[in-house]
């Protein structure tokens, strides 16, 4: 039978598949000697057997009692006894930390008999009472179901003003009366007094807690499988809420906002589990626990240090003091903001704790891309109205929104915003993920909004306490009288804390600056060194070569810049738009072969002015350019528009709108992506790609006798069959001889016999580059246009999608015809240069999925250049297969 039940003595932090980050990190505190109250691990399998089944695992029940017993044993008491009652809090704990997921249960074992012997035992009957409210209050909102804000109206009314606590002892025993009044209430039944049942309850509901809508919510947003499960943690209890002597406090080794070193966090004097990172109180810096209880301070930056050494790496730390006895609760590696991320990994590398193999691998492509964010221009003029606590970095302009799902429905309508509360919960991670920043009048930068919006890369101020906020009212008041009602809109800087009224400019990041050419890593900023350190390392491990999708000069210029080693794709059809839309409407008129000839030498010489500027661009470097791929259709006026001007002119419609209407009619194509396009176009209107064919090498020819060394790559799309191929490629090797030029002639691999037939089609390619966005589609046989609102969401609920086919590349299908056509196409030639211009080419995933493929090269936009650059470095160093340049 398997084992689903470990004690924190019998794990370690490399168990988190198994026992949950939460659980792994508890062993390993544990087997380092460190005060961590005794307790055990349920695993993430019997959560998983839960799941599946609708019920507990066989023998689970008896493990778990037979755990319990041994704790008793240990501690001297049972659970729940009511003259010296065991206590215990349950937890979940995912393998990766989930903000989404099911809130503690704290001070389980607790009834109306045993309070009575905690207050005895301890000495102090506010202290139990304040514990058994606490309990119900927690228990009804998370393993019972009820509304939470029931429980906190309820302490509202009776706290008024004052801090909860300031309850008196009555007051606590009244509120435990109402609160058993709510949960029989709303659930037709007693709080259940049974110790065992109050836990076995709790543990069930972590199980279920899993496929809650926020952690489902939570684990769509990181990209986290639904199906790991939770493990659940049974500690027990020691208690921050006993006095003044007592507290309870979340570290850092390091500042998580900027990375920072020095003493990091918050304490919160006479509190219990969640009140820190709820926000529920303002919070003390950790600073001020060395006058507080300077023994405690000490052994706790010991342990901050003990820990950071082990794990090698920003620790996240939650800890609880009792009566002036220091326990640790939690330690992780920290969630961090982008910048911190880069600054922390070349701090480590400075230390001899990493290499710089290892800090390339601790910073991500998505960091990068926050990094490259606008911030607020320095000399726009700025009303500020108040000021919070830089919690997590950034600009964010938005309408100001009072509720979650307020966030939600203005964002899916297109509206930026930002959520504004008094403090965030788990309840408000739809409205977080919504908005482009969060604000908040409490809490302190390890409060849950911080924490989350950290995490996210979101922007967030959290602890404005000028701020007067009013949920209902749907607004807020800042000093001097200034009111921000729902919609009107607000600024946020998560770098300084800032509130400003009003929409603020934003400006280019240094980071941007940086890759622009405009600003030296040798000059003084901190972030742009770390980042100029580490992309500077990621280009001598990368295999894998990065070009950029570009199809002007400015946009090949600013790729190179951003470090493209090439053009990956240059889509010709975008340099048929604006004012030249009319030659190809004359093109597709043209009733005579002259007349045809006449549109394609007019297009000629502006094409070739293109190529050349982008061959100026990217001089020495290869530059694949596309020939025409959509259907001439997308070149014409809508064909209903056009009907109804030309129905409506009457007899006087003009000869040209009728000539047009013919011809959208005579091109109309109910599946115009599997219609006339791409080498069919090639093929049928005779002259098209020569055109084309002639304007790169007459520009190629023009560039080198100027002393430039141009690389033109053609491509020709939508093959399927190589005699396709072998057409268009005889007339364009004709055309490159007769200009003198030399180029690689390859095709786009974007329908599935393609891939499938890639054998062949290598004997007539010179190259392949994977058109994934088009490959999606016709693998899994659906237009993204028309799909991605109908079904994706629903999609991605049931579990058939874990994150959209068009965001990260489908491994199983799209990418085992990827695989195949390398495979096939590398057997026929195997010098064949193989590299991927879809969307995916910038995406992380997809780019770690390039490298293991054995692609060359992944071409992606201009912005998402130096992500892919690092990200092509992440999956050399992790795979073991990097370049030695």
């Amino acid at each position: 039978m398997p084992k689903y039940v470990y004690d924190f003595t019998e794990g370690n932090k490399d168990l988190k598949d198994l026992l949950g980050g939460k659980g792994a990190n508890l062993a390993e505190m544990t087997n380092l000697g460190l005060p961590v109250p005794p307790g055990f691990t349920i695993t993430t399998e019997a959560c998983r057997h839960y799941l599946e089944h609708g019920g507990v695992p066989d023998g689970l029940v008896e493990e778990v009692a037979e755990h319990l017993g041994a704790l008793e044993r240990a501690m001297g008491k049972r659970l729940g006894q009511a003259d010296d009652p065991l206590l215990v809090s349950v937890r979940s704990g995912a393998k990766f930390s989930m903000p989404g997921m099911m809130e503690t249960v704290l001070n389980i074992g607790l009834n109306d008999e045993s309070v009575q012997g905690l207050a005895k035992q301890s000495g102090n009957e506010r202290f139990a009472w304040d514990s058994y409210r606490r309990l119900i209050q927690m228990f009804g909102k998370t393993v019972l179901g009820i509304d939470g804000d029931l429980f906190e109206e309820a302490l509202d009314e009776v706290k008024g003003s004052r801090e909860d606590t300031a309850l008196g002892v009555e007051e606590l025993r009244g509120l435990v009366e109402t609160y058993k009044g709510i949960v029989r209430e709303k659930t037709g039944r007693e709080f259940p007094s049974e110790p065992r049942e109050q836990m076995q309850l709790a543990i069930k509901a972590v199980f279920d807690s899993w496929n809650a809508e926020r952690a489902i919510l939570y684990r769509r947003q990181e990209r986290i499988p639904a199906d790991l499960g939770t493990a659940v943690n049974v500690c027990t209890m020691v208690f921050g809420n006993t006095g003044p002597d007592s507290g309870t406090g979340v570290a850092f080794t390091r500042d998580p906002g900027s990375g920072q070193q020095g003493i990091y966090g918050d304490y919160l004097q006479n509190a219990q589990g969640e009140d820190v990172v709820a926000g529920i109180r303002n919070t003390l810096p950790l600073q001020e626990l060395e006058r507080i209880d300077k023994r405690s301070y000490d052994e706790l930056l010991s342990i901050m240090e003990t820990l950071e050494n082990h794990y090698r790496d920003l620790c996240d730390i939650e800890f609880t003091i009792e009566r002036g006895k220091l326990w640790m609760l939690q330690t992780r590696v920290g969630k961090r903001t982008a910048a911190a991320a880069f600054r922390i990994a070349c701090q480590l590398a400075d230390q001899g704790l990493i290499d710089m193999d290892e800090a390339v691998t601790r910073v991500s492509g998505d960091q990068l891309a926050q990094l490259m964010f606008p911030r607020f221009a320095s000399s726009a003029e700025k009303n500020q109205i108040a000021k919070g606590m830089n919690a997590s970095p950034g600009a964010a302009v938005g309408k100001a929104v009072f509720d979650s799902a307020r966030a939600q429905e203005l964002a899916a309508a297109g509206e930026d915003v930002i959520l504004v509360r008094r403090e965030t919960n788990p309840d408000d991670l739809g409205g977080m993920i919504a908005a482009r920043g969060v604000l908040t009048s409490r809490g302190g930068k390890t409060s849950h909004a911080a924490v989350v919006a950290r995490g996210m890369g979101k922007t967030c101020v959290c602890g404005a306490e000028e701020l007067d906020v009013s949920v209902k009212e749907k607004r807020f008041t800042a000093p001097g009288g200034v009111v921000v009602s729902e919609g009107d809109v607000i600024s946020i800087d998560g770098t300084s804390g800032a509130v400003y009224l009003g929409e603020v400019p934003v400006e280019d990041s240094p980071v941007v600056r940086y890759f622009e050419g405009g600003l030296d890593p040798a000059e003084g900023d901190e972030l742009v060194a770390a980042v100029h350190r580490i992309m500077t390392h990621a280009d001598s491990r990368r295999r894998l070569a990065v070009r950029a999708n570009a199809d002007n000069p400015e946009d090949s210029a600013r790729a190179r810049r951003f470090g493209a080693q090439g053009i990956g794709l240059c889509r010709t059809e975008h340099m048929f738009l604006g004012d030249r839309r009319q030659l190809v409407e004359d093109l597709i008129l043209a009733e005579t072969p002259e007349e045809r000839q006449r549109a394609l030498d007019a297009l000629e010489p502006l094409q070739k002015a293109d190529f050349l500027g982008i061959f100026e661009a990217m001089d020495g470097l290869p530059v694949t350019v596309r020939l025409i791929d959509p259907p001439l259709h997308e070149f014409l006026p809508d064909m209903t528009d056009l009907a109804v001007r030309v129905a409506l002119a009457g007899d006087g419609a003009s000869e040209k709108d009728r000539r047009l209407l013919d011809a959208v009619r005579r091109l109309h194509e109910q599946n115009p992506m599997l219609g006339l396009r791409g080498v069919r176009l090639g093929l049928v209107i005779p002259g098209l790609f020569a055109m084309q064919v002639r304007a790169i090498a007459e520009a190629a020819a023009e560039r080198r006798a100027a002393g430039g060394d141009p690389r033109p790559e053609i491509m020709i799309p939508l093959v399927g069959a190589v005699q396709e191929l072998e057409a268009i490629r005889e007339e364009t090797e004709r055309i490159l001889r007769e200009a003198g030029v030399e180029a690689l002639v390859g095709t786009m691999i974007e329908v599935p016999r393609a891939a499938l037939t890639a054998g062949q089609i290598a004997e007539a390619a010179d190259f392949f580059s994977f058109g994934t966005n088009d490959l999606t589609q016709m693998t899994w046989g659906f237009s993204r246009d028309d799909v991605e609102a109908a079904f994706f969401s629903k999609y991605l609920d049931l579990g058939i999608f874990g994150v959209s086919p068009f965001e990260t590349l489908d491994r199983d299908g799209v990418g085992r015809l990827v695989r195949i056509a390398v495979e096939e196409g590398r057997a026929t030639r195997p010098d064949l240069k193989l590299g991927i211009c879809g969307e995916h080419g910038g995406d992380p995933e997809s780019i770690h999925f390039c490298h293991e493929a054995g692609l060359d090269y992944v071409s992606c936009s201009p912005f998402r250049i130096p992500v892919a650059r690092l990200e092509a470095a992440r999956a050399a160093v992790e795979s073991g297969h990097s370049d030695s340049r």
